[in-house]
């Protein structure tokens, strides 16, 4: 896997696919054709510098964290957690568990998944299996990055990101993935396990802002012409992608109050939508979403303020650099 360049990336998944591979475990003649996860290490043979970035967060530590016993008896439990929510009893292999704690992984289309990391590329990036490929391919096997020619490149950007492939340069699609599990807001998990879930002391943080917890820790920016340095974003960077997970936030959240009546769990969802309509009110753009917040009208707004300085709008609101994750 050739290197390119990658973005800010936050927890997290692309969960449809990782659903639909799961699928296998109980319906492996319908589960075969689908995408799959093939696995960080084959992303870590060309981007090197971002899996030394990885394998320092919590996406990466977790693996081997994330299922302890806390000392501090203040912190959720997962041994109650499991409890309460039923059927595997070890989170690497509880369904409700996997779907964000965990990657799961395929050889190849047929085998066995296998759980071998926590969040990891394709839980941003989309399942590889059918991009990988197209991704890695710069013209033939002796053409290197730097030799690509620019209408190759153009036919390779398109083509990996019909294959699902989530650049980047996808902002929007990046940051609904973040939502997807930082927001607890997955589609595919079950109305009654997040009841038993939040009853049994899962965390929920209707607080959490995309700038925030994708410039810190997890920030993997290599571009072109310098490829060594991890790359900052300007405040014009900063203010659209805050505005983006914004809307991102407005969109997930939207979704997510129809399906739980748990207490907990609407507070925490109607908090995520005013904190998101609190800064799209100033935006002009965001007039549409607000109005009907779909994912369809999250994707104009993001569309629409490429490239625009924000900073005067929402420049005040970004949070500081000592306060990212």
């Amino acid at each position: 896997m050739k290197h390119e360049g990658t973005d800010f990336i936050c927890k997290p998944f692309f969960l449809m696919a990782l659903v639909l591979v799961a699928g296998w475990l109980i319906f492996p003649s319908i589960s075969s054709a689908q995408p799959f996860f093939k696995g960080a290490k084959l992303c870590e043979e060309c981007h090197e510098a971002e899996a030394k970035i990885w394998k320092k967060t919590k996406h990466f530590t977790s693996f081997r964290t994330v299922h302890r016993e806390p000392k501090d008896d203040s912190k959720p439990s997962p041994k109650k957690i499991l409890k309460a929510v039923g059927g595997q009893k070890r989170m690497k292999r509880n369904e409700t568990c996997y779907l964000c704690h965990y990657t799961l992984e395929q050889k190849e289309a047929g085998a066995k998944p296998a759980i071998k990391s926590g969040t990891s590329c394709e839980s941003c990036h989309g399942a590889s299996s059918d991009w990988l490929a197209i991704h890695d391919n710069y013209g033939g096997k002796t053409i290197k990055r730097d030799q690509e020619a620019a209408d190759h490149k153009a036919k390779r950007v398109a083509d990996s990101k019909a294959a699902a492939l989530i650049w980047p340069f996808m902002k929007y699609e990046i940051a609904e993935n973040c939502m997807t599990c930082h927001g607890l807001a997955n589609p595919h998990l079950k109305a009654d396990d997040l009841a038993k879930m939040l009853g049994a002391g899962h965390p929920i943080n209707p607080e959490f802002e995309l700038v925030k917890y994708s410039q810190g820790s997890v920030r993997h920016r290599y571009y072109a012409p310098n490829m060594s340095v991890n790359a900052e974003m300007t405040p014009k960077e900063l203010a659209e992608l805050y505005v983006i997970g914004q809307a991102a936030a407005l969109v997930s959240a939207t979704g997510a109050m129809s399906k739980s009546d748990e207490a907990k769990y609407k507070e925490a969802q109607n908090k995520r939508a005013e904190n998101a309509k609190a800064v799209l009110k100033n935006i002009p753009e965001a007039a549409g979403l607000l109005a009907s917040p779909t994912r369809e009208n999250a994707l104009k707004l993001s569309k629409a303020i490429a490239g625009k300085d924000l900073t005067s709008i929402v420049g005040s609101k970004l949070p500081a650099k000592s306060d990212y994750k």
